[in-house]
């Protein structure tokens, strides 16, 4: 992807990564705070603005609050930022917003595009400017556990569809519709496959396993569920509730606390589900941890290695370096 294939959306964004963002043909230049303006060593001639809604829209439970958020632009920053992205030279113009996250009611989303489309007519009537796009953000849910209902994207598609052609109506044309649905593409299609390797019993049963999370941050980090599974017992009944653990030494490092799952002997491997698009990118090296390979099962039955595991060489490579030593 180049250029105008990619957005770059940032927050509290550094010189240099202004400077990384338009090299190579540039990107979509997303800016998050109004204050960025001043700060862009090369400005483009097409600019977005991440908008926050404040207390106009409510978030859900994993973004949260949007008053709260630290993203974005205040509603009463909207029209000065793009005023003041003309008088730096802009012509072309976007707008982007994200409100919720893994949300499976497709009403929410409706809402957004509905939210958005005021906003760019509330701009366009103050300062005579046309939009090119917008950015419904992300967001997207897929069903982590079994009972889940899918997002209903055929009524999400024909809802938005409507908004767009009373807007075109009233304005005699339309925006592009871009969204960012990374979780959506992504997140059912992978897995982390991991091994039984302890049984503790205490006040409460701990399956330890071979994997941490250092490997699946999100449920150690907001109690985020995944659905796991233990293929050579998926026969079997549940034989009581138990604590899905890792070895790091945080108490929050658990894949599950009190899940019914069959009888987990060591060697059994364990399947934690929906983990496609918040895996490797969110893993880290907390305790000399190393992350795990990544295998691509094909459609034809193959298995192909796209990333090897980490070593102890990895780790260890940004402590070799040449000497460089400020003497007081």
């Amino acid at each position: 992807a180049r250029g105008e294939e990619i957005m770059f959306t940032s927050n509290n964004t550094a010189r240099e990564d202004f400077l990384e963002a338009a090299r190579d043909g540039g990107c979509i230049l997303n800016l998050d705070d109004i204050s960025l303006l001043p700060k862009v060593p090369e400005f483009p001639e097409l600019i977005c603005f991440r908008y926050n809604p404040g207390p106009r829209r409510t978030g859900n439970a994993i973004i949260g609050n949007p008053v709260e958020a630290k993203y974005g632009l205040a509603h009463h920053q909207v029209i000065e930022a793009y005023r003041q992205a003309i008088d730096r030279g802009a012509r072309r113009f976007g707008i982007h917003t994200m409100v919720v996250s893994n949300e499976r009611n497709y009403r929410s989303m409706v809402q957004t595009v509905a939210m958005l489309f005021d906003l760019i007519a509330e701009v366009s009537r103050a300062l005579g400017i046309r939009f090119e796009f917008m950015n419904m953000g992300g967001g997207l849910g897929i069903p982590y556990r079994p009972e889940d209902t899918p997002l209903d994207l055929s009524a999400l598609a024909a809802e938005v569809t409507a908004l767009f052609g009373r807007f075109r109506e009233k304005n005699g044309y339309v925006p592009r519709l871009y969204m960012e649905s990374g979780r959506f593409m992504t997140g059912p299609h992978g897995a982390l496959v991991t091994t039984a390797i302890n049984r503790k019993e205490i006040y409460r049963t701990y399956i330890g396993v071979d994997a941490c999370m250092s490997a699946l941050m999100r449920p150690g980090m907001y109690g985020a569920y995944h659905h796991i599974s233990v293929p050579a017992k998926r026969s079997q009944p549940p034989a009581g509730p138990v604590d899905v653990v890792g070895s790091l030494c945080e108490n929050n490092d658990k894949f599950a606390i009190q899940r019914e799952l069959p009888a987990i002997a060591d060697g059994d491997l364990l399947v934690i589900h929906d983990t496609g698009a918040h895996g490797h990118a969110m893993g880290f090296n907390y305790n000399g941890r190393l992350r795990p390979q990544e295998l691509l099962l094909r459609s034809d039955g193959s298995v192909e290695l796209i990333r090897r595991a980490e070593t102890l060489e990895d780790l260890f490579a940004t402590l070799r370096f040449a000497a460089d030593r400020l003497q007081p």
